[in-house]
């Protein structure tokens, strides 16, 4: 059996995670803050491809104890883990994780104010695909690219409703996925993991095109960590948000 961890995500909440294999990072942390930055009122959540939950928990620690929470992860072993990290955290009564593919219609039969996503970045053909199939579950486009996220954001969001999502900075269908499906793109927020570098990733802010019209589109940088090393004040703010 594949060695685990048992780690903070966020408050008193627990993740478990394989020692060696896929774990939760700054990509998932910083689209649930922007997520609830920008829609936190929202109280029925879905998270796509939530993995092993991480996004989509610390989503849920951000907007208090009356939100509920349902995820769908097609892969076996990071369902599996989903699933007990929701029963280690007592969490059964907020959060259901479905075993299925996003692109799966028939999978839910309900509407949400607000859905998250954190699609693998790289397009088969383009990079070397793990022999760790967890790893290679969460970096390569094996179940679908940030178009087929969209898609299944617009089919499952409820009127007035917002869709979040984390993507690789340079690529520019970060932001095609969204238009295509046929998004506004409200903010977006880049992420240099050292100053002076290029970001590396990016958070979309979107909701349907037709609901506007939107106020003016907000683009801002936040750098990860300073010259020296050390976390920036503006990132430490976002960590705080994970704190009891």
């Amino acid at each position: 059996m594949a060695e685990e961890t048992l780690d903070r995500i966020a408050g008193n909440w627990h993740i478990y995670q394989l020692k060696h294999g896929h774990r939760f990072s700054t990509d998932d942390q910083v689209c649930a803050w922007h997520a609830a930055r920008e829609f936190p009122q929202a109280r029925r959540l879905l998270d796509l491809g939530c993995g092993l939950g991480s996004v989509g928990l610390s989503l849920l620690h951000r907007l208090g104890p009356d939100a509920t929470l349902v995820g769908i992860e097609a892969q076996d072993v990071s369902f599996e883990l989903a699933t007990r990290t929701v029963a280690h955290n007592g969490l059964e009564d907020r959060v259901r994780i479905l075993h299925g593919d996003i692109r799966d219609a028939s999978l839910l039969d309900e509407r949400f104010e607000l859905i998250t996503g954190s699609p693998p970045y790289i397009p088969l053909g383009k990079g070397v695909v793990s022999p760790h199939p967890q790893r290679a579950a969460c970096r390569m486009e094996l179940r679908g690219s940030i178009f087929d996220y969209a898609e299944s954001a617009r089919r499952w969001l409820a009127p007035g409703g917002g869709f979040c999502v984390v993507m690789a900075a340079g690529d520019p269908r970060t932001e095609e996925g969204p238009i295509a499906a046929g998004f506004e793109i409200l903010s977006r927020v880049d992420y240099a993991f050292r100053e002076g570098r290029p970001p590396t990733i990016a958070t979309l802010f979107c909701r349907p095109k037709e609901e506007g019209p939107f106020p003016p589109r907000r683009d801002e940088t936040v750098i990860v960590r300073a010259a020296d090393g050390e976390f920036s004040e503006e990132y430490a703010e976002i960590r705080a948000g994970t704190d009891p």
